[in-house]
Parts: structure tokens; sequence; C-alpha cells
């Protein structure tokens, strides 16, 4: 055997776990189809609910992200030129922390090379044997890895969810009839907070990533060219899609990267067949309106780690066993909720006037309504684990 854990893809969720398995004295080897350089570059999600940053810091691997990250205790909810904002802190107590997915790789990759961690990056070929007995092999153009488990992190077009055995796992999903097109901005946020923001014209979001670079997205369709929104159409339709009433101010700069992102749900059950099992993007993706893939991925992860814990300290098997439903009871919750976030806040080209007008109603429900308002910030902020425990 050449390593307990097996690990398909060095995203946060792979890294995350070898880190959180060698603080319990479990071995792995994470194996990363990308150069070291992508995935480090690599700009994804940027919003930490609360649980996220308390396992990062539980992994040791947050003293970066507690002197950068960007904490906020409410976001603002914009529409009909008039925003209301959402008091996190004052409705639940909890907060959440802008910090960049890439910038959580780098923690990750950081902290395991420095521990002599066996990453191996630019792997290519990978193919999943006998995940069906105790002794599952993960082979690559490279070589071949001997383990008793293998994860699968590698994301929704990975080798790991194709590697279940016909008939054994369901897909659910939805497609939405609109994008994002995303930029990241050399210019100081406009704003404190995060605004979601619904007009006429569509969704808008305006986010963060420091205190001088600003994304913000705007809902466009799913076919939508790139080639069709220069700088000046981008800026012009954000500076129309968060105007309100009381002087709002979009500070613009150069776009320093700019993409289109389609927008869709997916859940796949079980996450487990054999001695594989699935984290983070490879087992579940959801739009992004709700801030869930990469706080999804920590959860299943923490989760998995501890059932990896007890069967190797202790011989146990039921949390492993558990695992699927363990983890889809976040999931769904989540999915429910990025579903409620995006159908809420987008304009649906095709819908008619009483769609839109219900999805207003939804909006100034959660604006007035301090029950509503809770279970919005409950749902953003991230809800608790079903275990409490710390690592070491």
């Amino acid at each position: 055997m050449d390593t307990q854990v097996g690990i398909v893809g060095a995203g946060p969720a792979g890294l995350l776990l070898s880190r959180l398995l060698h603080l319990q004295g479990i071995d792995s080897i994470v194996l990363e189809q990308r150069d070291r350089g992508y995935v480090e570059q690599r700009v994804r999600a940027g919003v930490l609910e609360h649980g996220s940053v308390a396992t990062l810091r539980e992994a040791g691997v947050a003293d970066r992200l507690d002197r950068q990250g960007m904490e906020h205790e409410g976001v603002e909810l914009r529409f009909g030129r008039r925003g209301h904002r959402i008091d996190f802190a004052e409705l639940t107590g909890r907060t959440i922390t802008v910090y960049g997915q890439q910038e959580v790789v780098k923690d990750l990759i950081a902290a395991r090379l420095a521990e002599g961690a066996d990453i191996r990056f630019g792997v290519e070929d990978v193919r999943l044997h006998g995940i069906d007995t105790d002794r599952p092999t993960i082979g690559f153009a490279q070589g071949e890895i001997s383990c008793e488990y293998v994860v699968g992190a590698d994301g929704y077009h990975g080798v790991s969810r194709p590697s279940f055995p016909a008939g054994t796992i369901s897909t659910y999903e939805r497609a939405y009839p609109y994008a994002w097109l995303g930029i990241l901005a050399q210019a100081p946020p406009s704003a404190r907070e995060l605004i979601y923001a619904r007009s006429d014209r569509g969704f808008a979001l305006h986010s963060m990533r420091s205190p001088e670079i600003t994304r913000m997205y705007l809902q466009v369709a799913p076919d939508e060219d790139l080639g069709e929104w220069p700088d000046e159409r981008v800026w012009a339709e954000l500076h129309t899609r968060l105007a309100d009433d009381s002087g709002f101010a979009l500070t613009e700069g150069e776009i320093l990267d700019k993409g289109i992102t389609g927008m869709r749900s997916m859940v796949a059950s079980p996450m487990q067949y054999g001695r594989l099992f699935l984290a983070g993007d490879a087992a579940h993706i959801v739009p992004p309106t709700g801030a869930k893939g990469m706080n999804l991925a920590i959860a299943d992860v923490r989760t998995l780690a501890y059932a990896l814990g007890a069967y190797y300290t202790d011989g146990r098997t039921d949390l492993l066993a558990a695992y699927t439903d363990t983890a889809q009871r976040r999931v769904w919750r989540a999915t429910h909720f990025s579903w409620f976030m995006t159908s809420m806040l987008h304009a649906d080209p095709g819908d008619d006037a009483f769609g839109d007008r219900l999805a207003l109603a939804q909006l100034e429900y959660v604006a007035s309504s301090r029950a509503q308002a809770t279970a919005l910030a409950e749902n953003y902020t991230g809800l608790p684990y079903d275990h409490g425990w710390s690592y070491p």
C-alpha cells in the first residue's frame, strides 16, 4: 500500500481533507491534473461561512485569512432603487468572511508542502480501479497508487463520479436560463458589504476580494458572446443595475479578468460507492447566488475527515456508511437556498409580469419580516455542523 487515502483533486476539498487527515495521523497522497500555478491562481468563490472560517482555523491554516480576510456582518438586498440591509450579526450572532478561494488553496498547499506532504501536480490520464475492493488503486500516466480509500474531489468534470458503476448513482439537475458575466477590477469596493441587486434589466452583484480589488457580476444570457461586452458596456450596465435613490456611486477601474459562467444545480446521490467517496463539486453544484460552493466542499471534507478518523482510530465504520446521508442534509438545504436566492433576484427571460411580481413580493417580505430575514441570515452565514468536535 502506498498510502491510506488517495485523493483526486487539489482544490479546497482535496487539500483541506489532506490537512485534516494529517492532523489525525492519517497518510494521504493528492493527485491534481493541473499544475500548481494554475490551481493557485484560479479565481473562484470568495465568501466563507462562519463555520468554514472556524474549520480553517481548527486546521491551522487561517493565519493569512485572519490578517487579510474581510469580515462582513451583513449584506444588502437592493430592488426598486432602494437598499435593505440584512444584519447577520444582529440576527444570528454570526458573520461571513470575504477571502478568495485561490487564497485558501495557496494557504493549504503551503501548509501541506511544509509538512512534507505528497501532492503531485500535472498528473494525466487518471483512472480508478477496484473501488469495490479493500485495496483500490489510482492509475495515471506516471504510475499507480494503492490505497485503502479513494476520495474524488476532482470537480464536476473529473473522473471520480463517472467511475461509479452504471446504475449505482443518480443525478438531479436543473439548468437556469441565465448566466453570470463576472469581472475582477482594480478598483476599491464601492460599499462595505456585498450588494445583491434586482433591476428591470436583470441581476447584478457588487462584491470584493480585497480593499483594492472589486468583484462584480451581471446577469446575461447563457449563450452570451463575451466579445459583445467591451469594458465600457460592462461598466454602463453595472451603473444602471446597481443605481439607487440614495446616490450610490460605483467606482470604476481597470478590468483584470472577465468571463461568463453558466448557472446550474446538480446533486449526485449517493456520494459513495465501495471505497470511493465524493466531495465538493464532484458531488454537487449550486448556482453562486447563495455563496455555497466552496462552503459545501469544506463541510463535506470536515464530515469525511471525522468519519475516516473514527475508522482509523476506533475501527468504526458507521460514520463512513452514513456519509451520504450526513452530507446531503446540508447539501440539499444549501441547494434549496441557492435556488431561492437565484429565483428571487434574477429576471427570468421566460417569465411574465405575474412571475416578476412574485419575486418582488418575496424580496419585500424578506426586507420587512424579521423571521424571513433571520432565515436568510441563518442560511447565508452557514448552518451548524452535525457534530461538535475540533482537531488537536
